[in-house]
């Protein structure tokens, strides 16, 4: 549908241009059908692998997923968004998401293990350098990938209050304010199984319960969420896949319907998407159904529509979700070289 100004809807896509991505991808969304058609292409930065809209949809900001690591702002009032001054170094490696939180933009940055904030202007353009950059300890038992913290996204909880982050290398969540002088401080660490590798997190629309998706064992991890406290208690933990894997399978991404009745995954290797519906604290596994294509990096849900980035087939997916079910079925696809994720706005 169109915005209040009559602007139609548009898709910002995500893809690493180290592996053949046209950088950022613009496309407008069909109203009746969720369907994308591509608009423009930027190419300015390289591995834009996760984006994010301000709030007003004016200012669209990208990692660079690059072992410097860096952050950039984008004007988006039109169909081809604009630099909005020089990126910003993160003070990180290998930022792979970001969110907003109180004036900053927050970036995980998976290989260094820490949470950087980055101070932004009135206008939504990036300020300067980090005001804070927190790094994360501790390691699991994973031999190849749990040597040391790998901090896979972070965000804001849906009280605004707590900036969450999400660590594969240890094991862990962690809950954060930031200062007035936007710097990071450690509120509490939750562990979760020891070898499970948290990889995104979820908070259901009611604001009691976050799920977390683990990507080193396929399955979604339950936590009640006390906001008052800045608290997550993990509860119980569903499997995502119907049959162990036949090989290796990685879960990447997650989504909550906005009804709170459904939980959605993509996991890579079994290239499905997963249902799964909410019975108090914990989930059922519904089904599961073919994501389109190969490697599903990224999901996203936008009124009543799933869009999936396969990362190495090289294209986006999108499907329609019976409301009664929360069962997908494909609607289409286009083709984006090495996509990384979707945003809608």
């Amino acid at each position: 549908m169109a915005d209040g100004g009559g602007r139609q809807r548009r898709a910002f896509i995500g893809s690493f241009t180290a592996a053949g991505g046209p950088g950022i991808v613009t496309a407008v969304v069909v109203p009746e059908t969720g369907a994308l058609v591509p608009l423009r292409e930027i190419d300015v930065l390289p591995d834009p692998s996760y984006l994010a809209l301000a709030p007003d949809g004016g200012t669209l900001y990208a990692v660079s997923e690059t072992p410097d690591g860096a952050v950039a702002a984008y004007r988006v009032t039109d169909d081809k968004p604009q630099l909005a001054g020089r990126p910003v170094p993160v003070g990180g490696a290998g930022p792979t998401h970001l969110g907003l939180f109180d004036g900053h933009v927050l970036t995980a940055n998976y290989g260094s293990g820490s949470v950087s904030a980055v101070p932004v202007r009135s206008d939504g353009s990036l300020a300067g350098a980090p005001s804070g950059v927190l790094r994360h300890t501790g390691s699991g038992p994973h031999t190849r990938r749990q040597q040391g913290p790998h901090a896979h996204q972070v965000q804001a909880d849906p009280s605004g209050r707590w900036v969450v982050s999400v660590d594969l290398g240890t094991d862990s969540v962690r809950v954060c304010t930031l200062g007035a002088e936007g710097r990071l401080a450690l509120r509490r660490e939750t562990a979760l199984r020891p070898g499970s590798g948290p990889r995104h997190l979820a908070f259901h629309p009611g604001g009691g319960h976050a799920y977390v998706l683990n990507e080193l064992t396929p399955t979604v991890t339950v936590c009640r969420w006390d906001a008052a406290e800045g608290l997550l208690k993990p509860l119980t933990e569903t499997g995502v896949l119907v049959d162990a894997p036949a090989g290796d399978a990685y879960p990447s991404g997650i989504a909550v319907s906005p009804d709170g009745r459904f939980v959605w995954t993509a996991t890579r290797g079994e290239d499905v998407i997963s249902v799964l519906a909410v019975d108090g604290d914990a989930l059922r596994l519904v089904a599961t159904v073919s994501c389109g294509g190969h490697w599903p990096r990224a999901l996203t849900e936008s009124e009543g529509i799933l869009y999936v980035a396969n990362e190495r087939s090289g294209d986006v997916t999108w499907f329609r979700v019976d409301p009664g079910t929360g069962l997908p079925r494909r609607g289409g696809s286009i083709p984006v070289a090495a996509a990384s994720c979707v945003v809608i706005g």
